[in-house]
């Protein structure tokens, strides 16, 4: 299981409250589900899916605010309106993957993703960075590892959460995890098998997280125990 390292301490905040909890992923076409058979096969919904499974007391949402083929500057044109307004406790920002599709200079894209940390942060959203799939056109671009240690970067010099799905991906390619393909035939895309485990496999480290968060906040002393023979006042 990847693990986010960084606490997510208002979404877990909400979970103990037990309030409702609204996470929007927003991204580019692996999450607006490209290559999944139906809405219900992306990665957000699998997500939604996989967190109620494991929180089935609690209210709990996932809006998938994703659009093919934009990366960082598209996206961060449309974060006020398309995620900010939604009041969301989490955003899932998936990013890098079409910006080293159609450049090798990333020079603009490490300002352009500050900023937009900065817009979800200053309302005190809780934020996890998730970086590029594995899969033959990334791999095949020069600068796919030098946007890989950007978004690293720039989710530890903003502590925000950072989901490594290029490595989750990798290991998966690496395990025979997927015999019938792990990538779709346009070498890019991903099918619903793997939607599916992306899914639970982010509900996982999400839960986790949170978890962690729950048992480092200080707990309220215990009661003094009763004296022997003698009665409470």
């Amino acid at each position: 299981m990847s693990t986010i390292a960084t606490a997510l301490e208002r979404s877990a905040g909400r979970i103990e409250a037990k309030q409702p909890l609204l996470i929007v992923a927003v991204g580019s076409s692996s999450t607006a589900g490209t290559g999944a058979s139906g809405p219900d096969k992306t990665y957000p919904s699998q997500l939604q899916a996989g967190l109620r499974q494991r929180f089935p007391s609690e209210d709990l949402t996932v809006l998938n605010r994703g659009k093919g083929g934009e990366d960082a500057g598209e996206e961060l044109a449309r974060l006020d309106r398309d995620v900010v307004a939604a009041h969301p406790d989490l955003v899932i920002w998936q990013l890098g993957t079409n910006a080293v599709l159609r450049r090798d200079d990333l020079a603009a894209d490490e300002g352009m993703m500050e900023r937009g940390v900065e817009i979800l942060r200053r309302d005190g959203i809780d934020v996890v960075l998730m970086d590029m799939q594995y899969a033959p056109r990334v791999l095949n671009r020069p600068a796919y590892p030098d946007m890989q240690q950007l978004i690293a970067n720039t989710a530890e010099h903003a502590d925000v959460g950072l989901y490594r799905r290029f490595d989750i991906m990798r290991y998966w390619q690496a395990n025979d995890r997927f015999p019938n393909g792990m990538i779709a035939a346009d070498g890019l895309h991903m099918t619903d098998a793997s939607y599916a485990c992306l899914g639970a496999n982010l509900a996982d480290a999400l839960a986790a997280n949170w978890e962690a968060v729950a048992k480092s906040r200080p707990r309220p002393p215990a009661a003094p125990a009763a004296v022997a023979g003698l009665a409470p006042r």
